[in-house]
């Protein structure tokens, strides 16, 4: 237990009480479970070291917790020795990464997301088609390069905001289709579609929308509690694209928001004022980080959980067949 701030520090007299709205669902998705059970089955299976091919989901605390049982974090193969395994992160990689291992020979598993190999699919396809794919994204996250890497350069053009859609070059006589990452904003999202299907009224939609359940799950429990609160507390890593998204929904909402990635980050002036707390973590956070969180919010203030539920997630993925034999 952390030592509890003095009583005159802003905003915490212990004497307050802090109402904490926690959002759910929050944490761990089920692609970020399976990947991380691919790591330490790998590990249990192969021996120690297992290296890794980028963060295996962007959370600090994960990423040191798969260190500590034997793991090694490269960003690139040319890191990886020829008879070590390899695992791809839970974001995906470009066709050329399994094509290097394989070069190699090197021993590799995939712990991708089963929804966002569900685009990757769906990329291959509509290029069969021979549409030009206009992909809804952020430049440099990790599921961008991977997705855009599935298909030949020159066939898929990156869109990140409304203003992107306007400068587009394509005609309305083109062959065009779209996918998106799936760990947008819903609504960013919602007005960048809108905006493709009404410069290119014959543009092709994905058969179901690529933004996965646990995204859209997530900004939906946020902005069910946001409204209600003076502050939200989103834990995550700030390269994990789900997490920003949820900070800008509460944002959205006018309710001031802030990142944090474990609880030693939360300033005690920030509590200045606040008699109602929203707290909810992205989907490579674990529950451990928001005990912590309530822990030291409970030092400072007397505090009273409610739980705010807007769905019940049981999804579920199966593991790699190599690591289950």
């Amino acid at each position: 237990m952390n030592a509890p701030f003095p009583s005159t520090a802003a905003g915490n007299d212990p004497r307050l009480p802090l109402k904490l709205l926690i959002a759910a669902p929050r944490g761990f998705c089920a692609g970020v479970d399976r990947a991380i059970e691919i790591v330490e089955r790998a590990l249990q299976k192969y021996g120690s070291p297992v290296y890794v091919r980028h963060e295996i989901v962007h959370n600090r605390y994960v990423v040191d917790s798969l260190k500590a049982k034997g793991a090694i974090f490269v960003e690139e193969l040319d890191e990886v020795p020829d008879d070590a395994p390899v695992v791809f992160s839970a974001h995906g990689v470009p066709k050329s990464v399994p094509a290097e291992a394989e070069r190699r020979k090197l021993l590799y598993v995939d712990a991708t997301c089963p929804l966002v190999s569900k685009v990757h699919r769906q990329a291959e396809r509509q290029i069969e088609k021979g549409q030009h794919i206009l992909f809804i994204g952020h430049a440099g996250h990790p599921e961008v390069i991977g997705t855009m890497g599935q298909v030949p350069e020159g066939q898929i053009t990156l869109v990140e905001t409304v203003e992107d859609v306007a400068a587009l070059p394509f005609t309305q006589d083109d062959d065009l289709s779209f996918l998106s990452q799936t760990t947008l904003s819903v609504d960013d999202t919602r007005e960048i579609i809108e905006a493709l299907q009404d410069r290119y009224p014959q543009i092709v939609a994905p058969k179901a929308e690529d933004i996965c359940y646990a995204t859209s799950n997530r900004q939906a429990a946020v902005k069910e509690i946001a409204g209600g609160c003076d502050l939200v507390l989103v834990i995550g890593a700030p390269n994990s694209s789900n997490s920003l998204r949820l900070v800008e929904v509460a944002e959205r909402m006018g309710t001031d928001s802030r990142l944090i990635q474990r609880a030693e980050d939360i300033e005690p002036e920030w509590l200045e004022g606040v008699a109602t707390l929203g707290l909810t973590a992205g989907a490579s956070a674990p529950e451990k980080l928001v005990r912590e969180v309530v822990d030291r919010l409970s030092d400072w203030r007397q505090v009273s959980e409610e739980i705010i539920t807007t769905a019940e997630e049981n999804m579920v993925f199966k593991l790699p067949r190599q690591l289950t034999e």
